[in-house]
C-alpha cells in the first residue's frame, strides 16, 4: 500500500514527537503491507504550525528516512506537507514554500472542520490556477461535506482528488464523518483511502484491517485503486484513475 498522508516526521507538529515514534510508526505501516509513505506534517497554520519548505523541514525528512533506513524497516519515505488551506496559498506556492507530495504538483489541502463550503471553492480554483492540483485531505470530516457532499461531485468533475482516511470507516471520528465516507464511497467519490496517523498508538499507520473490511464488501479492484494504484499515480504526478460517480438521490439526502 501508499500511505499518501502521514505525520511520521519527529518534532515538527502534532504527529510523532521523537524519532522513536517515528520509527515505531515506520515499523506498524510496514507490518501492515504499506511499503511507502508520504511524510505529511500540517504546514501553514497561523501561529501554531507553520513549517514552510526549508532546513527544518529537511533535517526532520533526513533523520527519519536515514533512521527508518539503519532498522532496516521496508518502508519508502516520501516528501510533502498537509497545507491548512488560506487565502495565502498561491503566493507560497509561488515562493516554493510548498511541497506537493513527493515533489508532484498534487498538493494535499486542509480546512477548518467548520469552514464556509464558499471559502473552500475559492481557495481550491486558486490552487488549481497556481498550477497545483488539488488533494483534499480527509474530505468526509468537513461539516459542509456531511451537509451536501454534492460539492465533491463539483471536485471531481474539476480534476481535484478526494482523500479519505481510513479511520473514518471505523467510526474513528465520529457517527457523522463515518456516514459521509461510506456514502463517498458508495457514489465512487474517494480518489485514495490514506491513515492520517499521528501516533504509533492511537491514530496509526496501520491500514491493513481497513482495506480487508472494504475488499470484502467493495470489488477488490475499486478498493486496490483506492489503497495502491491512485496512491502511487499522485506521488508521480499522474492523474489518478475515477469512477464513474453516481448520483445521489436528492430525497434521500
Amino acid at each position: 500500500m501508499v500511505d499518501i498522508h502521514c505525520h511520521i516526521l519527529p518534532g515538527l507538529d502534532d504527529g510523532a514527537g521523537a524519532v522513536y515514534d517515528t520509527l515505531a510508526m515506520a515499523d506498524l505501516a510496514a507490518r501492515s503491507g504499506t511499503r511507502t509513505i508520504v511524510a505529511t506534517p500540517h504546514c501553514n497554520i497561523p501561529g501554531v504550525y507553520e513549517n514552510y519548505l526549508g532546513e527544518e523541514y529537511w533535517q526532520a525528512f533526513s533523520l527519519a528516512q536515514e533512521a527508518i533506513r539503519q532498522e532496516g524497516i521496508p518502508l519508502t519515505l516520501l516528501p510533502g506537507m498537509e497545507v491548512f488551506a488560506t487565502e495565502s496559498l498561491p503566493r507560497l506556492i509561488a515562493d516554493g514554500k510548498l511541497l506537493g507530495l513527493n515533489r508532484t504538483r498534487n498538493l494535499l489541502v486542509e480546512f477548518e472542520f467548520v469552514e464556509d463550503p464558499d471559502f473552500a471553492r475559492h481557495v481550491l480554483a486558486r490552487v488549481a490556477e497556481a498550477g497545483m492540483r488539488p488533494v483534499v485531505a480527509h474530505a468526509e470530516r468537513y461539516l459542509f461535506v456531511q451537509d451536501d457532499p454534492q460539492i465533491v461531485f463539483e471536485w471531481q468533475a474539476l480534476g481535484y482528488a478526494v482523500q479519505a482516511n481510513k479511520g473514518s470507516f471505523v467510526g474513528r471520528f465520529g457517527s457523522h464523518a463515518a456516514r459521509t465516507a461510506w456514502r463517498l464511497l458508495d457514489h465512487n467519490l474517494i480518489t485514495a483511502i490514506a491513515s492520517d496517523a499521528h501516533t504509533p498508538v492511537m491514530r496509526t499507520p496501520y491500514m491493513a484491517d481497513v482495506f480487508d473490511m472494504l475488499a470484502a464488501d467493495y470489488p477488490p479492484a475499486y478498493i486496490e485503486h483506492l489503497f495502491f494504484t491512485n496512491p502511487r499515480r499522485l506521488c508521480r504526478g499522474e492523474d489518478p484513475v475515477t469512477f464513474r460517480a453516481v448520483p445521489f438521490d436528492e430525497s434521500a439526502q
